[in-house]
């Protein structure tokens, strides 16, 4: 008695008899199924059914990609404060450093050496939630007097005046200990000197860490941090847009001064968390993809600069450092760009 007959005999339904018959005698139908469950597989992979894909089956850059960048929507901000650094390389703890201030209105330069790294923060966030941090008055009932010396210098307006700051020969202090520290060597506060113009800007202080070498810590002179403080009660960090290396043009006037110094080859613009400065005057710097259009939105969380108007549309991924954007906003509007272009010659 044959396999078949076998399994008729115990009620195997027909249906399963032909198809055993059919595996048994026809390698071909064998062939058919397994072509078959590859079609639908390389189909369900390949996304051609329409339907969801598990993500083990996509590599993490096709799912990435996929993802749909924001483009923040920015508002104009203007910053009436500018300080700058002279000479980093020959500042230091012993002989001390020179500022200057570039700013819209009277101003009050007010330094802090030896300031207490948690009382600053402390006093940013009572920013937030207590009182606003305009006056130098106001920052010192904050920091509760954590600091070991405090001079304070009147700048007038516009004025690029070289302010020498050093601590007094009787301090006797050398260095600031070991790192991480308690204490940061300078805090440089700029205020607004007359309390009428403190009702026109919505930035009314801005907050400057500065490091200065000393006999213990030899990294050289530079702002480490600068915070922007708002009428309205928050608080922003300015930080540096990188722009393409690959031009001769000098970089655009910006409100932070810190990037000026700092990084000749980024572009000059405050990088603030949910506004945008000042629009950048019109330059040279051209796209680093297509080489034509104006260098003229910021991919985030890299802060390239370095994409026009056209380009942007096609790239989830920053061209110079490969990174997934996850938001972008542009440093002029296309209103702004045309405007520029009815200029006369």
């Amino acid at each position: 008695m044959g396999w078949a007959e076998r399994l008729t005999q115990k009620g195997t339904p027909m249906a399963a008899v032909f198809l055993v018959t059919l595996y048994e005698y026809s390698p071909l139908f064998y062939i058919a199924v397994v072509f078959t469950c590859f079609v639908v597989t390389t189909g369900l992979v390949l996304g051609w059914f329409g339907w969801d894909v598990p993500v083990i089956l996509r590599n993490s850059e096709e799912t990435q990609f996929s993802t749909r960048v924001f483009k923040k929507q920015m508002r104009q901000v203007k910053n009436p404060f500018g300080l700058e650094i002279i000479n980093p390389s020959s500042a230091s703890i012993t002989t001390g450093i020179t500022l200057t201030t570039d700013c819209l209105e009277d101003s009050l330069l007010t330094c802090y050496w030896g300031c207490s790294v948690q009382k600053l923060h402390e006093a940013l966030q009572k920013h937030v939630s207590c009182f606003r941090i305009s006056t130098p008055q106001a920052l010192e009932e904050a920091l509760y007097s954590e600091y070991l010396y405090q001079e304070q210098h009147f700048t007038k307006k516009d004025s690029k005046e070289e302010i020498y700051c050093q601590l007094p020969s009787d301090a006797k202090i050398e260095d600031f200990g070991t790192v991480p520290r308690s204490r940061y060597p300078l805090i440089a506060l700029l205020t607004l000197a007359e309390k009428d113009n403190r009702d026109i800007y919505d930035i009314i202080s801005m907050v400057s860490v500065i490091h200065i070498p000393d006999k213990t810590y030899k990294l050289s002179c530079r702002i480490l941090y600068q915070y922007l403080l708002l009428a309205q009660g928050q608080f922003h960090v300015l930080k540096q847009l990188y722009m393409s290396a690959n031009s001769n043009s000098t970089p655009t006037s910006s409100p932070s001064s810190e990037e000026r110094s700092t990084n000749h080859s980024s572009l000059e613009k405050a990088g603030l968390g949910e506004s945008e400065v000042e629009p950048p005057e019109e330059s040279s710097r051209d796209c680093v993809v297509c080489q034509n259009g104006p260098v003229n939105w910021v991919l985030l969380p890299c802060r390239h600069t370095c994409l026009c108007d056209g380009c942007v549309r096609y790239f989830q991924q920053c061209p110079m450092c490969r990174q997934f954007v996850q938001e972008s906003f542009a440093l002029c509007s296309q209103r702004e760009h045309d405007k520029d272009k009815k200029k006369p010659m």
